[in-house]
C-alpha cells in the first residue's frame, strides 16, 4: 500500500481501544528501527518529521527514507507520514504539496479566534489535497527542536473550548493539553507524575467519537538514562509519563501517541555503550547500528505496553 492518511488508522483506533504510535524521525537508521519493530508486531505507524528533522534531513531525504520503508515491510503495514508541530500556513502547505498524508498546525500559542482562522485555512488547503490535519488547543511545556515552553507558561486545555474549535475549523484530530510534556525533563524530582485523565475524560464526553491526541508522551526509560550515564553521559534527574498513565489514555479516545526522546535516549545509549566497549571502533555502521537495535526494542516496547496497537494493522 502508498502511503495512507490517519484517518482509517483513528477509526479502528478509537473503537478498538488502543492508539497508534506517532515515533519521530530524523535519519534512516531510527525509520528502520522504528518500521522493523511495527513489521514485527503488525502494527500500524505515524512516522512524523519535525521542524528540526526537516531542517536537518530535508524533507525530501525523509519523505524517501519513509517510501523506502515502506518497500521493504512488502506493503503490509499501513504507515502515515505526518508533519509535527506545522508553525504556520506555508509550512503545512509545503508538507501537503511534497508528498506528507497528515500536517499539524500548531497555533496553540495564539488567541483562541487566531488559532481557529489559522487552523481553518490550513484544513481547507490539505482537505483539497486529501490530507489530514491535526491542531491544537492547550499548550505543553517542555523544550523540543523549535517548541520551547516555560513550564509557567504552559496551559491545560480548556474543555469548554473544545466543541467550538473543531466544529469551526474542521480539522481532522485534535492535540489537547492534560499535563504531558516535551522533553526528557517533564517533572522535577520528588513530584507525582500525573496526566490529566479527568480533562481527557471530560473533552471525550463533549467530542464523543472525535480522535485525541498526546503530545510529548515519552516515558524516558530510566534503563538507557542508565546506559547514558555509565558510559560518559550526564543526563541527571530526567523524567517521563508513566506508561501506565499512557496506556490508560490510549483506551479512553486517545489514538495518536507522540515519541521523540525515548527514541533519542535509545539511540545515544546505544552508540555511547558500543564505543566505550570497542574504543577501537570508527566505522559509523558499527556503532549506529547498536543505537537503532536500541530504537528498535523502545517501539517494540511502545507498541506492546503502550499502545496496544500489535495485531491491529
Amino acid at each position: 500500500m502508498p502511503l495512507v492518511t490517519t484517518t482509517e488508522m483513528f477509526k479502528k483506533a478509537y473503537n478498538g481501544g488502543y492508539a497508534v504510535g506517532a515515533f519521530n524521525v530524523n535519519n534512516m537508521e531510527i525509520v528502520q528501527g522504528i518500521t522493523e519493530a511495527a513489521h514485527e508486531l503488525h502494527s500500524p505507524v505515524i512516522l512524523q518529521a519535525s521542524a528540526g528533522a526537516r531542517k536537518y534531513a530535508k524533507p525530501a531525504y525523509l519523505k524517501h527514507l519513509v517510501e523506502a520503508a515502506i518497500e521493504v515491510t512488502n506493503d503490509e503495514i499501513p504507515i502515515a507520514l505526518h508533519l509535527d508541530h506545522g508553525a504556520d500556513f506555508e509550512v503545512c502547505k509545503s508538507c501537503v504539496d511534497g508528498g506528507f498524508t497528515s500536517v499539524m498546525i500548531d497555533g496553540s500559542s495564539k488567541p483562541f479566534d487566531e488559532n481557529i482562522e489559522l487552523s481553518k485555512r490550513v484544513v481547507e488547503y490539505a482537505h483539497e489535497h486529501g490530507v489530514v490535519v491535526e491542531g491544537e488547543l492547550g499548550t505543553l511545556s517542555g523544550v523540543e527542536d523549535d517548541v520551547n515552553v516555560a513550564a509557567e507558561n504552559a496551559q491545560y486545555t480548556d474543555p469548554d473550548q473544545v466543541v467550538e474549535f473543531v466544529e469551526r475549523t474542521g480539522v481532522d484530530s485534535l492535540a489537547i493539553a492534560i499535563g504531558t510534556s516535551h522533553g526528557a525533563y517533564k517533572f522535577k524530582p520528588g513530584t507525582n507524575p500525573h496526566i490529566r485523565l479527568d480533562i481527557l475524560d471530560e473533552i471525550v464526553r463533549r467530542l464523543p467519537g472525535f480522535p485525541i491526541v498526546l503530545h510529548g508522551s515519552s516515558s524516558v526509560p530510566q534503563k538507557y538514562v542508565k546506559i547514558i550515564n555509565e558510559n560518559g553521559g550526564a543526563l541527571q534527574d530526567a523524567i517521563g509519563i508513566p506508561e501506565d498513565q499512557l496506556r490508560e489514555a490510549a483506551k479512553r479516545a486517545v489514538c495518536k501517541i507522540n515519541i521523540d526522546s525515548d527514541l533519542r535516549l535509545g539511540m545515544t545509549a546505544g552508540i555511547r555503550e558500543h564505543l566505550v566497549a570497542h574504543p577501537e571502533h570508527f566505522d559509523p555502521r558499527q556503532y549506529i547500528a547498536d543505537g537503532r537495535l536500541y530504537v528498535k526494542e523502545i517501539v517494540h516496547d511502545k507498541i506492546i505496553n503502550v499502545l496496544g496497537s500489535e495485531n491491529k494493522a
